[in-house]
């Protein structure tokens, strides 16, 4: 056992010495003076150099008191313009569309206040959600039935305002919708969208979506968001108003009416006709096996292409180049046509682009279908004479008719109103009757007398629609059918098809000039409506919010 004096002369070990014990054999400094500090700061101030003097500080005010460094006398032009900014009335002097469309125009912050029209029991009003929920369900079904971006937004912004939400910012595309909204400055937005993965052409449907669009914005009816629910799934479930034999038979009648607006008889009616219908089956046909369009514009192009080249290789008698043309009329995409210049003219230039992208890619396929049958017609020994697109057929009763008959069978295919077929089909008749007048009487241009009736059929639309609080869609779409360019489009692929290009690009910019006549003349014509029928309570300052590329 070790003595207990041994244990205390062992060596400590490093655990018991502490790290702060001056080691053996280092001197100590000497010890600072009594008056120094034992701490310094390297913020502190030098010996001999002075301290600043301190700086006088503000007395506490408002956030809302005038800056000190403010001068009247050289600030920069305030926010509020001095005429102040224009009131947008949300009453229904006017339709929503016009209203809705001038707010949207306008910034965000000269927007005014929502003025909620649906009342709600609780104070919370309705759940933000289910209100953008629907509000897109809404412009889906706007977009997929063909109606302009700019409208479609309209419709989704009278709806947010009608349940009270403010600072809601719609955006549409193509195929995509959005909508945003931010309660405050301060709050995170809240941001939803939709996809639209099909789109289908049915007015009826369409003019359903607008009576609830207006219903919900009309103080005077109250319609919450059940209702409301209930009111779009029915929507959704009503079939169309005309069955497919119908259809069929109206594609058929359109195309017969078109081959005697340039001159064909009833054989060539008959033959147009038929050509038509057969068609629009083997376009059935092909959408049912889940070919994509495309292909369904090249099959639906070939029969009454075929049926002209049989008429010409029989030796009849008749104007082989009507029945082509006629067929042609009835697959134009007249609707896709307007709505995408519409969109670009109105500065939704996405939009635009893809619906002009879709337009170009279903006419190369009426021309690949087109092309495939005249150039076996040609090899065939088929006497076909592009030159005959020089000679003009006056025959005004007939032709008036025709145009009538045409307008009619438009407006059929595309699943109008019963209600709004005599409006459209008479409007088609005066597009005809100017397009008639200019041209042939008076020797103006064809394009400057297509664009011209475009206009008129454009002004009388917006203000049937204006009239009955609806879109102005079926009043313009079907009424533009006897402008479309289908006899410059066949003499362009016949003259392509005798291996005659240039003269055959000049004949298909003259139809690419038409239709855009067609469409410009359409959007000139809402627009001057617009201008005249102006929103009570909205000053020119307001209409000038519409410049979207100066300052905006």
């Amino acid at each position: 056992m070790a003595h207990p004096e041994a244990e205390d002369r062992k060596p400590q070990s490093d655990e018991a010495r502490s790290a702060f014990i001056q080691p053996t054999g280092v001197v100590s400094p000497p010890p600072a003076a009594e008056d120094e500090s034992q701490t310094t700061s390297e913020f502190a101030i030098p010996d001999g150099l002075a301290a600043p003097p301190a700086a006088t500080q503000e007395p506490e005010g408002s956030a809302f008191s005038t800056p000190s460094a403010y001068s009247a006398r050289h600030t920069v032009p305030t926010f509020t313009p001095p005429s102040g900014i224009p009131m947008v009335r949300l009453t229904k002097e006017a339709p929503w569309q016009d209203r809705m469309r001038t707010m949207l125009r306008m910034p965000v912050a000269e927007r005014p206040a929502p003025e909620p029209v649906q009342k709600h029991d609780d104070d919370s009003g309705p759940a933000v959600p289910r209100v953008l929920d629907l509000t897109l369900r809404i412009g889906e079904l706007l977009l997929a039935g063909g109606e302009g971006a700019e409208d479609v937004e309209a419709a989704m912004f009278a709806v947010c305002r009608s349940y009270g939400l403010d600072r809601c910012e719609p955006t549409v595309t193509f195929t995509q919708l959005s909508i945003t909204h931010q309660p405050s400055l301060v709050d995170d937005p809240v941001t939803a969208s939709r996809i639209v993965r099909r789109r289908g052409t049915d007015y009826t449907r369409l003019a359903a979506v607008f009576q609830l669009v207006d219903d919900i914005s009309d103080p005077d009816t109250e319609v919450s968001l059940e209702e409301a629910y209930r009111r779009l799934a029915e929507i959704r479930r009503n079939r169309h108003p005309y069955p497919g034999w119908v259809l069929t038979a109206a594609g058929g009648l359109l195309a017969g009416a078109a081959s005697v607006l340039v001159g064909g008889g009833f054989i060539v009616f008959v033959a147009a006709a038929v050509g038509a219908m057969l068609g629009d089956r083997l376009a059935w046909l092909c959408a049912g096996r889940g070919l994509p369009e495309f292909y369904q514009f090249v099959v639906a192009a070939m029969p009454p292409a075929a049926m002209g080249i049989v008429l010409t290789l029989a030796h009849v008698p008749v104007a082989a180049s009507a029945v082509v043309t006629g067929g042609l009329f009835a697959l134009l995409p007249g609707r896709a046509l307007v709505a995408g210049v519409q969109d670009g003219l109105t500065g939704y230039y996405i939009t635009a682009s893809a619906r002009l992208l879709e337009v170009l890619y279903l006419f190369v396929g009426i021309v690949t279908g087109v092309l495939v049958v005249l150039y076996f017609g040609v090899k065939l020994g088929a006497k076909l004479n592009p030159d005959a697109a020089l000679l003009t057929v006056e025959r005004p009763v007939w032709q008036i008719a025709a145009s009538m008959v045409l307008s009619l069978a438009f407006a059929v295919l595309l699943q109008q109103e019963r209600s709004t077929v005599l409006l459209v089909t008479l409007n088609g008749g005066v597009a005809w009757v100017v397009y008639g007048a200019l041209h042939y009487a008076g020797g103006l241009s064809p394009v400057a007398s297509t664009a011209i009736a475009a206009g008129l059929v454009g002004l009388f639309g917006q203000l049937l629609s204006r009239y009955r609080f609806a879109s102005a869609l079926p009043y313009i779409t079907a009424a533009i059918g006897p402008l479309l360019p289908g006899s410059a489009t066949y003499f362009g692929l016949l003259s392509i098809a005798q291996n005659n290009v240039d003269k055959g690009m000049v004949s298909l910019t003259k139809a690419a000039a038409l239709a855009m006549a067609i469409a410009i003349g359409v959007n000139l014509g809402s627009e001057i409506s617009r201008l005249f029928l102006r929103v009570p309570g909205a000053s020119a300052a307001g209409r000038r919010a519409a410049k979207r590329t100066r300052g905006f």
